[in-house]
């Protein structure tokens, strides 16, 4: 097989397992889990994989100051905050919508980017933005659009964690990974989030035991934390083989296939607004990101980590 065509076959399935992670998020808590007990084995997961790549790589944890602000800042704002919302949003909020408006993370990174200098204004990127903030309006305005016109209630809680993933990515663009790669970066910051989640988790009565007939929940926790561990190890992987340009387009598999995985897990069914949504955000999303090889490496690097 021509080695570009494994790449291919490769970004497609890790864009198809990551899709993954908005239905298993809501088989969890439709089982009655709750965001901090999810959140906990969640990253305890993440610490023992990442943790045992880094040291089959023969790498350590780097514990210099520089480095253990870097894993309380992301720890925080690209896991504690934005997961635990997304769990109060996926319960009472169809999983595809949920994928639709993870991909909203491009457009919301653009203006901070450009509050702090670290981008370049353009008339195609705004319009990329007017596209994106169209696409939420579609979801939200007209009251045929979700299965519960209630529901549009929990879509600005459903956009604080792309926002805080927005700010995650806008952080490591500003202040860079304090000399780590991306496995480093993340078992460090999965290893602070797990020190974190598990005082929240027994504070608010949500840990989870794993000492009991295991049901789809469970199995959906457990799928959910180990396939986000290794895909984003592949996804590193292919970024350094195949260019960073070429990785980034993962993210249209992972909005598209979290639809198709909520109608084939869930029996989900959308509307047709519903699916132009998802139509003009996805193009929002391809007109507001770089263009140019060096600027597109730099939207690699500032993917959400954790």
């Amino acid at each position: 097989m021509n080695p570009r065509h494994g790449l291919v076959a490769l970004l497609v399935l890790l864009g198809v397992g990551w899709g993954a992670s908005q239905p298993l998020g809501k088989m969890a808590v439709s089982g009655g889990y709750h965001g901090f007990g999810i959140i906990f084995w969640q990253v305890t997961i993440c610490t023992v994989l990442l943790g045992g790549l880094t040291l089959a790589r023969g790498q350590g944890l780097p514990r210099r100051a520089a480095a253990l602000r870097f894993y309380a800042v992301i720890a925080m704002i690209g896991t504690i905050i934005p997961n635990a919302t997304f769990y109060i949003s996926v319960a009472r909020l169809p999983a595809g919508i949920m994928s639709i408006l993870i991909s909203t993370v491009p457009l919301m990174a653009f203006p901070m980017a450009l509050a702090l200098r670290l981008d370049r204004f353009s008339l195609i990127r705004l319009g990329g933005l007017l596209c994106g903030l169209a696409g939420v309006a579609l979801i939200a305005l007209p009251r045929s659009s979700l299965p519960d016109p209630a529901m549009a209630a929990y879509l600005p809680v459903a956009l604080i964690g792309p926002f805080f993933y927005a700010m995650e990515g806008t952080f490591v663009a500003r202040f860079g990974m304090a000399g780590m790669d991306a496995v480093q970066a993340m078992f460090g910051a999965s290893l602070v989030a797990m020190v974190i989640s598990l005082p929240l988790a027994l504070a608010t009565h949500s840990f989870i035991s794993p000492f009991h007939p295991w049901a789809r929940p469970d199995w959906a926790v457990l799928i959910m934390s180990a396939s986000h561990a290794l895909i984003y190890s592949a996804y590193v992987w292919l970024a350094a083989r195949a260019g960073s340009v070429f990785a980034t387009q993962t993210s249209y598999f992972v909005t598209g296939s979290g639809i198709l995985w909520a109608m084939l897990l869930l029996g989900e069914h959308f509307s047709v607004l519903v699916w132009a949504a998802l139509a003009v955000m996805l193009i929002g999303v391809a007109l507001v990101r770089p263009h140019d090889a060096a600027a597109q490496h730099h939207a690699c690097e500032t993917a959400p980590l954790v």
